[in-house]
């Protein structure tokens, strides 16, 4: 079966302003010739993880991407192509630390994370480098505590090269069937946050927070996708609900590319819509305030319109909580056809030749 036999199985074409790089796998760390290479050839194809039907994403109006990465450091390399094609772009980088609990086995060293980290931030600037530390899992030997110091000297050792933290909780419970046997292969009593847990973390997280402040650190901090439980107000500890893929801070960053500013929507005449979606009460109530609020993501969810090109069962990271794999074996045969596509220098327009036949 061909891409080009399969026409009647295709959905309509997609040139998307803003493209995410991606939620479903770690494009820079594993696949980023491919997507150098798609890049250059001005599309990929996306595949549907639900259907299997197939989409044709153009790059020709594509003014913004935002990658997702724990390892960005293959991508490095590319990032004067990119600037030269005229697209802006930032990172989400995740970078936490699991090494003792295992709960990441493929991912590199800590050091060499941390050291990718304050490499990027140096060559592209802080703000374009958003630190996450997600999920946040517990267990009888993970605490509160555990995790909060874990945080603090990954920031310790970070500090200055960011200026935004996005913490979101584990939800095993509502990927119960992809997550929770991997969870209990590596240890059974991996759990979610209660409520009265993520309430002492905060407050924990505030006073890390305020320490960091006092040594010129004013490091913002924000949850990605959460609904807080009663009694818990992000307002009180000074945090906020995180837009992933933001207009805001696209448009502080690229404040000179007129396209992607009118597509945005932030000239003078949307002053006052921009205000109001502003309002900390209006993105605590998830009030609709933005039209460019994406409508595919969770009603938690800030984020704005973009599209992602990324393939579930491709992430060779294998993290333990991770749902967007759900069969080890399908990801290794996989990346075994990447991995022989890319030592021809044939890329195929999907990450995985033939992934349309899986």
């Amino acid at each position: 079966m061909t891409l080009e036999n399969t026409e009647n199985n295709f959905l309509s074409p997609s040139s998307p302003v803003i493209v995410s790089a991606s939620r479903s796998t770690d494009i820079p760390a594993w696949y980023a010739e491919w997507f150098i290479n798609r890049l250059d050839d001005g599309f990929v194809y996306w595949i549907n993880p639900f259907n299997q039907r197939k989409q044709k994403v153009s790059f020709d109006k594509t003014r913004a991407i935002v990658f997702w990465s724990k390892n960005p450091k293959n991508l490095m390399k590319y990032l004067p192509k990119i600037d030269k094609k005229g697209i802006g772009y930032y990172f989400q980088f995740t970078l936490n630390d699991y090494e003792y609990e295992k709960l990441e086995p493929n991912v590199p060293p800590l050091d060499d994370r941390i050291a990718t980290f304050r490499e990027l931030s140096d060559k592209i600037g802080p703000e374009k480098v958003i630190w996450r530390f997600d999920p946040l899992i517990l267990s009888d030997d993970l605490t509160v505590d555990i995790l909060l110091e874990k945080i603090k000297n990954v920031g310790d050792r970070i500090r200055h090269k960011t200026s935004k933290l996005v913490i979101s909780f584990v939800d095993i419970n509502e990927y119960q069937r992809k997550i929770t046997p991997r969870l209990q292969r590596l240890r059974s009593d991996y759990r979610e946050f209660k409520s009265d847990e993520i309430k002492v973390f905060f407050e924990g997280l505030k006073k890390l927070q305020d320490e960091w402040k006092k040594g010129g650190w004013d490091l913002e901090i924000a949850t990605c996708a959460e609904k807080c439980p009663a009694g818990v107000n992000l307002l009180d500890f000074g945090f906020m609900p995180n837009r992933c893929i933001d207009d805001d801070l696209l448009a502080k960053l690229f404040p000179d590319d007129k396209e992607l500013i009118k597509y945005l929507k932030k000239d003078s005449t949307e002053k006052e819509q921009q205000t109001l979606f502003s309002e900390p009460a209006a993105q605590l109530n998830n009030k609709k305030r933005n039209p460019l609020k994406d409508p595919g993501q969770r009603k938690e969810c800030g984020c704005i319109i973009s599209k992602d090109i990324g393939q579930y069962n491709t992430c060779k990271h294998l993290c333990v909580y991770c749902y967007a794999n759900t069969s080890d074996k399908t990801v290794n045969e996989r990346y075994q056809l990447y991995s022989e596509s890319e030592k021809k220098r044939k890329y195929s327009p999907t990450i995985v030749p033939g992934s349309e036949q899986f």
